[in-house]
């Protein structure tokens, strides 16, 4: 039996890990269960942004707006190589919103945001004249421009997870909460490791960070606390790069709906996402044919070059826990949250909806809440506090040139893809190498052994997939002769 915890999260998604870097950084001991991988569902599902949600001022959900577009600000400074600034075009056509819609939804998201030169204000385009019109079918004028951010979700996971191990707390990936018993005081906790060895430990306080299981997890309690949530699959895919530029597209379509269109990886557009009803096993969730070719035509009707469902080369799910509420359609369910704190006993705080972008201060207020039951008083820190692991010298291109600068000799390729994925701590990782064959075994699409060696030790890889499709998206590029070595190498 383990000495006494302060605070045992469950579930190592986004708020999870977010939650877990809040407590150990105000010197809490914690230690945060995932019964997969980090991020193995729904954290590393979205569309990737961080962004304020502009469809969501149609619902009149202002408030959540505002919280999401001031975080974006506090995120692109925590996570500067990470979280990479972003214009949008929106592209006028009848159906649709008209101009003076959206051009007054973006003025009101503009100020609802706070000022800052790395996201500009909105403004009108003229597609006759801007090159980023050539995209489009013809015959289109207007558009507009607006901004927000792109983010890689499962490594924003994946560092939260990082710097609250740095400060003190237990990640213990793959290892599952099979029972949880309440004390007046504590929780007493059975957790399950991969290899069936059994670890148990006491906790003055839980958080049920568990999202679409969080439900089940309070039924393993003996508990039968009202929920709320309301399960929504939400489908992408990916295909070759439709454009040459670097910003997206936000895609209006007759059912009222919008769909993104985004850079990816370089070489790549994701196009996303799908908002369905969903009844099942989360960890089960696929994307439908139907949802493929839904965003195949959405894209279509808008782009010059049509999407056709041969064209994907990959496509990935993921089950969104929403708040329940009167909205028949499930692209207008908020994704705001609402955290559920029952002190009856030793307590329990249950995370319920939510989104990428607002995990900061959700930690933030779940830690807050947690700290008066139990009589804690140490600040909130996480606003103002260090940047996160690889954010130290700044943006991605000032991490790439710091790069190249320490290790002229290493190709540009394997620098790049090594600033994309560890920032300022590349260099940690490479060390003294100044030659390829100092790296180890190459894999393929720059991808080598020292790096595979570093996940493994630092990022808790155990599975080709884990780095294939979480760590990076290597998967994209490996063929299957390689990523069966890879996986190979990993069993061994």
């Amino acid at each position: 039996m383990e000495d006494m915890l302060d605070l045992l999260v469950v579930g190592g998604g986004i708020n999870g890990a977010g939650i877990a870097r809040d407590a150990a950084g105000r010197g809490w001991s914690v230690c945060l269960c995932e019964q997969d991988d980090l991020a193995a569902h729904t954290s590393s599902a979205s569309t990737k942004l961080i962004h304020g949600g502009l469809r969501y001022l149609q619902y009149g959900q202002f408030a959540l707006v505002r919280k999401a577009l001031r975080e974006r600000d506090v995120l692109h400074r925590l996570a500067p190589h990470l979280v990479t600034p972003t214009s949008f075009i929106v592209p006028q056509a009848s159906p649709g919103r008209p101009a003076w819609m959206v051009r007054a939804g973006l003025w009101l998201y503009d100020h609802l945001a706070a000022a800052g030169p790395a996201f500009p204000h909105a403004r009108r385009l003229d597609l006759r004249r801007d090159p980023r019109g050539a995209v489009l079918r013809q015959p289109l004028r207007t558009a507009f421009s607006y901004s927000d951010a792109r983010v890689d979700d499962a490594r924003l996971v994946l560092l939260n997870a990082l710097d609250a191990q740095e400060r003190g707390a237990q990640i213990r990936t793959r290892t599952r909460c099979e029972q949880l018993i309440r004390h007046r005081d504590h929780w007493y906790a059975v957790l399950r490791q991969q290899d069936g060895q059994m670890v148990r430990l006491r906790a003055r306080a839980v958080a049920n960070a568990t999202g679409p299981w969080a439900g089940n997890l309070i039924e393993r309690a003996g508990m039968d606390a009202p929920i709320g949530l309301r399960l929504v699959q939400g489908s992408h895919i990916v295909v070759p790069r439709l454009y040459d530029h670097d910003s997206a597209y936000l895609l209006q379509q007759p059912d009222k709906r919008v769909v993104f269109v985004l850079p990816f990886e370089d070489d790549y557009s994701l196009i996303g996402t799908t908002d369905v009803d969903y009844d099942g096993d989360p960890a089960e969730v696929r994307a439908s044919a139907e949802d493929v070719d839904y965003l195949c035509a959405a894209a279509s009707r808008w782009l010059r070059r049509p999407v056709t469902p041969a064209q994907v080369i990959w496509q990935f799910s993921g089950v969104r826990p929403l708040l329940a509420d009167h909205h028949q359609d499930a692209a207008a369910v908020t994704r705001d949250y609402r955290l559920q704190l029952d002190a009856q006993q030793a307590p329990i705080l249950n995370v319920l909806g939510g989104k990428l972008t607002t995990f900061r201060v959700l930690a933030e207020e779940a830690v807050g809440q947690l700290a008066t039951t139990l009589g804690r008083t140490e600040p909130a820190w996480t606003a103002q506090g260090a940047v996160l692991p690889g954010g130290e010298d700044g943006n991605f291109d000032t991490a790439l040139a710091a790069l190249q600068l320490r290790y002229p000799q290493l190709p540009l390729a394997l620098l790049r893809g090594l600033a994309h994925r560890h920032g300022s701590r590349a260099a940690s990782l490479l060390g003294d190498a100044q030659s390829v064959d100092a790296l180890g075994a190459h894999f393929g699409a720059q991808l080598y052994q020292r790096e595979v060696d570093h996940m493994v030790a630092h990022e808790w890889v155990r599975e080709a997939d884990d780095l294939l499709w979480r760590r990076s998206h290597l998967g994209l590029k490996l063929d299957t002769a390689q990523q069966a070595a890879l996986a190979a190498y990993l069993q061994r």
